[in-house]
């Protein structure tokens, strides 16, 4: 078979819900519905390890967090091969656009890790070259140019950038002028990485305005919901500026600011499958469209991710393949752990051995019987893990030395916990049991203690709500005017572990 180019269309801290095919009655996302329909939809896809650093690093690696320590937001270990090598190795012209957040050590943010080339742009105040852009075009000026954070990360803001020059936008232009510059004689794997539509919630005018708080549902709130969140929601909530009680106007506004960044994405990523479809390239393309984890958006009165009820963790992951299935739903569960092998497998490359995942084109087909996934966040006494079938759900938390289980066929909503059912206490212990002989075979012994958990103190947050909150403004962005100085600094330490990004 001739090796496909390969497309990857990879958001941010997007909810498996938010696309207007897969049953949201409110977003207006055209381009992924047409996707939905000319390909296979995984309903069950999970980011390994929902945050930023790691769920990437699991990506693009194909390992489960365990296997490479890369289990928080910190720096990335040296010496696995990602597969921009692997394809790169194979004849493969690899290009990626966007958001990476490769954070090795001692090498700078702009390290390729085997992309042939790269048009970098990050989050944060440091230098690349989407701000360079915006300087080149008058907008050096603005210092918070994917919306302003700390405390004001959760509050939506129009952008302060037009829409032609949005990082959005920017990163479809990118796309696009690879392949207009691309070698037609090799196969190309082109990943478009928008950093949208994480926090802060902004999209450029008139977009900020498709939505409107007023026709926005308010979020998930069973009435046990406190019950159900872990010690690491709590402690996101607190460090977000979101634990001191529940505005539903914002709210309902911080919803609706969120889904116009994913209709934004969605009219960007039209513009670069109707170049790719004038230039007859879609037919030898591999599409596949997925983002690294979720974001609670208000569900269970929490923000952000960092943990694993769907909410938090379960992605959108579309994969339309030129002779594939069309329109079809696959409800084995996956994770980005296996976009790996599925990228090898339309290169024509013989699969790695020993890695985590398996091709979502051989799962989609059956011809894999894929029966769960396991998932982790965080190590030792703060570490949390999951293991989920298609109709269960198991969690332990070892920050709050707790179990959670959930039926999501006769539950798909996680509004009870029935761990301690008496019903289900033999499907608790049984995904128990599966998950640390899992990782016992794996030889990661760090979470276990014999056959059990290895227990660690309960944690809890500070009582002073003012405690561990957090502050990532560029320097250059605090005011230094003569007579204007701030007398305390904001630029203070971290919280207690390194939660960043």
């Amino acid at each position: 078979m001739k090796p496909r180019n390969i497309l990857f269309l990879f958001t941010d801290q997007q909810r498996f819900d938010t696309i207007g095919a897969h049953g949201n009655p409110i977003i207006k996302t055209p381009v992924l519905d047409r996707l939905v329909a000319k390909g296979t939809t995984f309903t069950r896809a999970y980011s390994p390890c929902p945050v930023c650093v790691p769920a990437r690093f699991a990506l693009h690696t194909g390992l489960l967090p365990h296997r490479t320590n890369c289990v928080i937001n910190e720096k990335m270990p040296e010496g696995f091969p990602s597969f921009m090598e692997i394809l790169s190795d194979h004849g493969y012209q690899t290009h990626g656009v966007g958001k990476m957040h490769f954070t090795f050590k001692d090498k700078p943010a702009d390290e390729p890790w085997g992309f042939q080339s790269r048009d970098f742009s990050e989050e944060g105040g440091g230098a690349d070259d989407f701000k360079q852009y915006l300087e080149d075009n008058g907008f050096g000026h603005v210092h918070d140019p994917h919306g302003v954070r700390s405390d004001y990360y959760y509050i939506p803001q129009p952008s302060q950038l037009p829409e032609h020059l949005h990082h959005t936008t920017w990163v479809t232009d990118r796309s696009i002028e690879f392949l207009e510059r691309r070698d037609p004689a090799r196969p190309f794997m082109l990943m478009a990485s928008f950093i949208k539509p994480h926090p802060p919630f902004e999209t450029p005018t008139p977009w900020n305005k498709l939505y409107r708080s007023p026709e926005m549902p308010l979020p998930k709130r069973p009435a046990n919901s406190e019950h159900l969140i872990t010690y690491w929601n709590r402690f996101q909530n607190r460090y977000k500026y979101r634990d001191q009680g529940v505005d539903d106007h914002l709210m309902r506004l911080m919803k609706a600011a969120y889904y116009s960044s994913i209709s934004f994405i969605d009219y960007q990523v039209g513009r670069l499958l109707d170049y790719m479809d004038a230039n007859a390239l879609l037919n030898d393309t591999l599409i596949v469209y997925a983002s690294d984890h979720a974001e609670m958006l208000g569900d269970y009165n929490c923000v952000g991710k960092r943990n694993f009820l769907d909410s938090g963790a379960r992605i959108p992951l579309i994969v339309v393949s030129p002779d594939g299935p069309v329109n079809t739903s696959c409800a084995d569960p996956v994770s980005l752990v296996d976009i790996m092998p599925t990228f090898l497998q339309a290169a024509g490359i013989p699969q790695q051995e020993n890695r985590s995942g398996e091709s979502l084109l051989d799962i989609a087909a059956g011809t894999v019987n894929r029966q769960w996934v396991a998932c982790q966040y965080h190590r030792g006494e703060h570490g949390m893990y999951m293991l989920s079938t298609a109709r269960y759900k198991y969690i332990y938390s070892a920050p709050d030395d707790k179990e959670w289980l959930f039926d999501l066929q006769t539950d798909p909503e996680e509004t009870r916990n029935l761990v301690n059912n008496p019903i289900y206490r033999d499907q608790g212990s049984l995904m128990r049991d599966q998950l640390i002989g899992f990782y016992r075979a794996e030889g990661y012994e760090l979470p276990l203690d014999g056959d059990d958990w290895r227990r660690f103190p309960v944690q809890s947050l500070p009582d002073d709500p003012e405690a561990l909150l957090l502050f990532q403004d560029p320097p250059a962005s605090i005011p230094n005017v003569s007579g204007y100085e701030r007398d305390v600094p904001t630029t203070q330490p971290q919280p207690q572990f390194n939660v960043g990004f």
